[in-house]
């Protein structure tokens, strides 16, 4: 395994295995890699002949106040994971190295940036797809692989690449949980033991979620409030969010039809996680 630090050795390595016939997977992080992780390198490794990990704590994306200086940055960890992964290059760079002067150029995704996580989080799809666009030119895929759990993320990569014309099929890979249903997240490890337990409940109110919908449940406020309690067996859950929204355009819906996306966003303690499920009614 390779690891290049700087645009231009990663981009030579990506082009010797691209003349060389090979099928090029990318899995773009922020490092403090996870089984999640893993899930996306194993899945690229698999359906592609040569795969790049960029470990990159962006910058652009945290808003003021977030957490940006103390997100977590085991680098030695994180290479010795991709190595046993099978990448073939981590593509480490600087801060300098990716945003070398005043960055004036930003990509704006409208209308899905805005409900959901865009309410609170000012400024950060902003900085996602910006520095995706740099990514995915620099290292040019075929396949990028993001995660469920991150869904209004992956819809919006999806629209950029969509309406840009970029040549790369974005694979959006399944939420990975742990035993007691948390979805896996860089920031668990914030949580207490005791604020970990309390966590649980957001999978727990979403499984409610989707059985009432099959069960025909179609009044969306019914099936929020039944969220509601839920969650509000612990106080120490903050709700932000609690929203049923059209998988597609991730507009609130008020009645359940077709595939739909129920997110959830809270706080406990100092920290914000959030959680998803799709839920289709056609099938």
């Amino acid at each position: 395994m390779k690891i290049s630090e700087t645009i231009k050795s990663v981009r030579e390595l990506v082009n010797t295995a691209r003349k060389a016939g090979k099928k090029i997977g990318f899995v773009p992080t922020m490092g403090a890699l996870h089984i999640g992780h893993i899930s996306l390198i194993e899945e690229a490794v698999k359906q592609c002949d040569f795969v790049a990990v960029s470990i990159f704590v962006n910058p652009t994306q945290f808003s003021v106040g977030e957490d940006f200086q103390k997100y977590p940055r085991p680098l030695q960890a994180d290479l010795e994971i991709c190595k046993k992964a099978g990448v073939d290059v981590v593509f480490a760079p600087s801060i300098k190295e990716m945003y070398p002067n005043e960055n004036l150029t930003w990509v704006n995704v409208e209308k899905i940036t805005e409900p959901l996580c865009g309410k609170s989080r000012h400024g950060h799809f902003r900085g996602v797809a910006t520095v995706c666009t740099k990514l995915f030119n620099i290292v040019v895929p075929d396949f990028a692989y993001f995660g469920q759990k991150d869904a209004q993320q992956a819809a919006v990569i999806k629209q950029m690449i969509s309406d840009l014309n970029m040549p790369v099929e974005i694979v959006v890979c399944p939420t990975v949980r742990e035993k007691d249903g948390l979805a896996v997240s860089s920031r668990n490890q914030y949580l207490s033991r005791q604020h970990k337990k309390d966590a649980t409940l957001i999978y727990k109110s979403l499984q409610k979620c989707q059985q009432m919908i099959l069960a025909g449940e179609e009044d969306v406020s019914v099936i929020i409030d039944g969220i509601g309690q839920i969650l509000s067996q612990s106080p120490a859950i903050e709700i932000e969010y609690i929203s049923v929204v059209d998988a597609q355009t991730l507009q609130n819906l008020t009645k359940i039809s077709g595939k739909v996306l129920v997110a959830i966003a809270v706080k406990i303690g100092s920290t914000r996680l959030i959680d998803n499920i799709l839920v289709d009614t056609n099938e």
